[in-house]
């Protein structure tokens, strides 16, 4: 699979591409079928399987002050489309002057003449061009002109309502990690680099990885359940993990730390992947270090019963 950032339109000449359009934000469950339609295409068809998307979020550029949390990079979209079957990911700089252009513009230039779609397939809400002017119904009047068929891929639903990046944001900002599973399909995860903290963990007797998060969407406040992963395909390690911003000793900027489990070894500088089983209680302030030590201990059995189970 390959990741191309698109810096200037023209023919990328591959084989009858079937394109999944889209901002793909969480690669969710509704997401997956949207990429599973075009992978079966194109298989059937000895054609490319193809994401295209937008970076920055168009939020980002229209309205700033509005723009949503992002749940992933674009890199981590392209390992998660990568697992789905898809062979080129292509992510399309979303600037003013994109904005501007008709959907008849918008369609001509980059689904027909950058990426030569033989298909596009969106959801049923799926918008585009100038104001957000096209929809679905202009891309199946556009697509016989063009060269490209068109496939309409419906909602996936989660308790009889559309699964959508937006109510995973939520589940996340609420602490509901088992939910944001249930609409990803996959336990929602972070990245980041270990760096130094101020080693209170560790005077404590539970040494942490202090995490400098890639990630925008982090879930709320408190003490989780999780896995890590020094390697995106390595084998996960249970660990108690903190967000928040430490205020039995004070307060300060939030931050994440890993507790990992039955495990020993230097992790400053490394990557680590977090992976958010279950939430176990909200951040508190204790009475002093000792209180919060017995809490850890505690915290400690609680997430191996959770793993042994997740």
């Amino acid at each position: 699979m390959s990741l191309v950032r698109l810096r200037a339109p023209g023919p990328l000449g591959w084989p009858r591409p079937a394109v999944a359009l889209g901002n793909f934000d969480g690669v969710h469950r509704g997401h997956q079928a949207l990429v599973a339609a075009v992978v079966a295409r194109a298989r059937a068809h000895g054609g490319t399987p193809v994401v295209l998307t937008f970076d920055p979020h168009p939020a980002r550029v229209l309205s700033p002050d509005r723009a949503p949390r992002a749940l992933m990079t674009v890199e981590q979209k392209a390992e998660v489309l990568a697992s789905l079957g898809v062979e080129r990911v292509v992510a399309l700089p979303f600037t003013l002057e994109l904005s501007q252009k008709s959907p008849e513009e918008f369609a001509a230039l980059v689904l027909r003449d950058t990426v030569g779609a033989a298909l596009v397939a969106v959801g049923p809400d799926f918008r585009f061009g100038r104001d957000r002017e096209g929809s679905l119904r202009t891309l199946e009047r556009l697509g016989p002109r063009l060269g490209f068929d068109v496939e309409a891929v419906p909602a996936v639903m989660h308790g009889s309502v559309p699964i959508s990046s937006t109510r995973i944001r939520e589940s996340l900002v609420a602490g509901d990690v088992v939910e944001a599973k249930a609409l990803l399909g996959r336990r929602h995860f972070v990245d980041g680099h270990v760096v130094r903290g101020d080693g209170r963990g560790r005077a404590l007797g539970v040494p942490t990885a202090n995490l400098d998060p890639v990630n925008e969407q982090l879930p709320a406040g408190g003490v989780y359940a999780c896995w890590c992963r020094l390697a995106p395909a390595a084998d996960g390690v249970a660990a108690v993990v903190n967000i928040g911003t430490r205020p039995t000793f004070g307060g300060g900027p939030a931050t994440a730390e890993a507790h990992l489990l039955d495990f020993e070894a230097d992790l400053y500088g490394r990557p680590l992947r977090v992976e958010f089983a279950a939430r176990l209680r909200e951040e508190r302030k204790f009475p002093d270090a000792s209180a919060l030590a017995r809490q850890i201990r505690d915290d400690i059995a609680a997430a191996r019963r959770v793993l042994e189970k997740a």
